[in-house]
């Protein structure tokens, strides 16, 4: 620990013939080597600690201002090495300063009386009017909060989750406020209450009052010009800029909010990023984008979301008020004008284009278009599932990973086919076939909950799913056996048994963390029970989760297989796993033939509309190619699938050739 010692008379000469102040100076201490020139026009009051000062801080266009205290007034302050403190308006109150800090024309910077800086503030997440309340704290994840939201009807388990953040919040509360090492804090009017990590960048902010932000050196937040923040907590690697105006909020990881976007009751998990738009009791999992003025999401659950221009959602009918509620399971998407009449329920990457007032409920056709007409709500199931937009974003996802905090917080599994999916793709097929039998072959149109499927739509559909289910469970085989050496039936069998039997049955995704559904009741029994006695044990309980995917895939692909094929595989033969990589071939080769013809649309002649504005048929020829990057053959995603679908020929007879007897 740092050693301080009382002011030399000589020191205290100085430091008044400098215009500093002090009612009793016996109250001042400083480190060795403290030099008193570098403080001048201060008035301090309370408990005061000071570094040494010996750093020059370069600042943009080269003007070079040497650290110490200048013109400010400090109450209960203790000011780190190298720091620089200069014309602080009003005082500064009950702080610890980080070494290195730059702290420069700020109105307030005060804490008073206890605060726990955000944590344990209640967010009515999904339901304005309460019910679904979740209480943030720094190491807050999407699952948790999942959990914390949704599993209500576990009566036990949410007051012990309550009480674990109840004793994390009591530790963290503190009577003074820490800022970490070399944070920036520049022409800030009003920060009250507010614990700021290592290296933060807040310049210009309007208003911070009781929150955290959890920046760090290897993930710094930014908070720039005009921000309003009430009752808040930002995560390592986050920005929130220009007049962005947040009301008991948490913002995850690594995400952007910024042109003027407003949030209140809202969760913000990593990676996402709202501009413009607005949000009320949002609950915004991991990649959940808007970018549009007109863009309201309110009392929905969304993850992996691009919502389009003027998407919205109602969650009040006007009779017992805003209590309803909806959720877009991971990877649906809204078209420019949707709208959705909460309560709803939308299954997994699907596409919502017009505006549905029929509470949908798709959860078990996923990959679907839900188009209105006339005000009916059509089902087109299975159909994403060719969607170049589909893949891209697939592929994108990972790439676009902003986390750089060697702490991920939310534990986050990327796969577009998962037995989370495939599950669902079951009970579609199972679906489609029942409404096939009910109303005929040849009826026109079929209606599931509210919604309606035409005949074309329902059988293509069935052949989407069992394409995607014959290339999930041929992809987990081969992982299985890809690197095995396979020379017997015998040896396909024993490199076919799984690990463990955890993974059979339902499987979930909690916000991310795709999950066996017992996994997750088995970690719900823990907090219960009391074994986890620590809300921060809870990240590396979801983390050892997340590291089982793959093992507790193929135990839930084993019993798939063996219901999809009908094969024992625990007598499987090699010609019985090389029809199941046939399959997997065709199913591979035949999607990715229809992904590259939906890519093909859009170098169609439609397309080049508006190019070559001013000239011929050959200008507008060229000025496409030069906007789109040559022909459709030379498209980098396009190259990719041909690529795709030759790899995994390839894999295919490699697959063959391990198998053959």
């Amino acid at each position: 620990m740092k050693s301080y010692n009382k002011l030399t008379k000589q020191q205290i000469a100085t430091l008044e013939a400098q215009s500093c102040r002090c009612d009793n100076w016996d109250d001042v201490e400083v480190a060795s080597g403290f030099n008193p020139k570098y403080v001048r026009n201060v008035n301090f009051s309370g408990r005061i600690r000071l570094g040494c000062f010996n750093k020059i801080f370069t600042l943009a266009g080269g003007i070079r201002k040497h650290s110490g205290v200048y013109h400010a007034t400090l109450h209960n302050v203790v000011v780190g090495d190298d720091c620089m403190v200069e014309h602080i308006r009003n005082y500064i109150a009950n702080y610890e300063i980080g070494e290195g800090s730059y702290i420069e024309n700020v109105t307030d910077l005060i804490v008073y009386g206890e605060s726990s800086f955000g944590n344990g503030v209640k967010v009515c997440v999904m339901n304005e009017t309460g019910g679904r309340e979740v209480y943030i704290h720094d190491h807050l994840t999407s699952h948790e909060a999942y959990i914390t939201a949704l599993y209500r009807h576990k009566a036990r388990l949410i007051p012990q989750i309550k009480s674990l953040i109840d004793k994390y919040v009591e530790s963290v509360t503190s009577t003074c406020g820490t800022i970490g090492k070399n944070v920036e804090i520049l022409d800030a009017m009003h920060i009250v209450n507010v614990k700021i990590g290592d290296g933060a960048r807040i310049k210009g902010v309007s208003r911070l009052r009781n929150g955290s932000i959890l920046s760090n050196m290897d993930a710094i937040v930014e908070i720039g010009m005009n921000v309003i923040a009430d009752d808040f907590i930002i995560d390592s690697g986050s920005s929130i800029s220009d007049g962005v105006m947040l009301s008991r909020c948490f913002v995850g990881q690594s995400c952007i909010l910024g042109h003027g976007y407003s949030a209140s009751d809202s969760l913000f998990f990593s990676n996402c990023q709202g501009e413009n738009g607005e949000a009320c009791a949002l609950f915004a999992g991991p990649y959940t984008v808007t970018h549009h003025k007109s863009t309201l999401l309110i009392a929905g659950m969304f993850s992996f979301m691009n919502a389009g221009s003027g998407s919205n959602q109602s969650n009040h009918m006007y009779k017992l008020g805003p209590i309803h509620q909806g959720i877009l399971e991971r990877g649906a998407r809204t078209t420019s004008d949707s709208y959705i009449l909460w309560p709803a329920k939308i299954g997994a990457f699907s596409l919502v284009m017009g505006r549905h007032v029929s509470n949908l409920d798709t959860t078990d056709l996923p990959f679907s278009y839900l188009i209105e007409q006339q005000g009916v709500s059509y089902i087109v199931p299975g159909v994403n599932l060719k969607s170049v937009g589909t893949i891209r974003d697939a592929k994108k996802w990972p790439q676009r990973d902003r986390r750089t905090d060697p702490q991920l917080k939310d534990q986050i599994n990327f796969n577009l086919l998962s037995p989370f999916t495939i599950q669902k793709m079951f009970a579609g097929l199972a679906i489609l076939e029942r409404l096939k039998e009910a109303s005929g072959h040849r009826a026109d149109n079929y209606w599931y909950k509210k919604g309606v499927i035409r005949n074309a739509a329902l059988f293509k559909g069935i052949g989407y799913y069992e394409t995607a289910i014959k290339k999930f469970l041929g992809n987990s085989l081969i992982s299985r056996i890809q690197d095995k050496d396979i020379k017997t039936d015998a040896d396909l069998r024993a490199a076919l048994v799984p690990d463990s039997g955890t993974g059979k049955g339902g499987w979930v995704d909690i916000s991310g963390l795709i999950a066996p559904a017992s996994e997750i009741e088995k970690l719900c029994d823990d907090i219960e029970s009391g074994k986890i006695q620590d809300i921060t044990l809870l990240r590396t309980r979801f983390a050892s989760i997340h590291r089982e995917y793959y093992s507790y895939e193929w135990t839930w692909a084993y019993d798939a297989i063996e219901t999809f094929y009908g094969i024992d595989l625990s007598r499987i033969t090699r010609e019985e796993a090389a029809r199941i990589v046939k399959d997997w071939k065709n199913a591979v080769v035949s999607l990715d033939k229809q992904i590259y013809d939906d890519a093909r649309k859009e170098f169609a002649l439609s397309s080049m509309t508006g190019f070559g504005a001013d000239g011929d048929k050959a200008t507008r020829n060229e000025d496409f190619a030069a906007v789109r990057g040559g022909s459709f053959e030379e498209n980098p995603f396009v190259m990719e699938v041909s690529e795709h679908i030759r790899r995994k020929t390839e894999l295919c007879e490699e697959m063959l050739k391990k198998l053959a007897v």
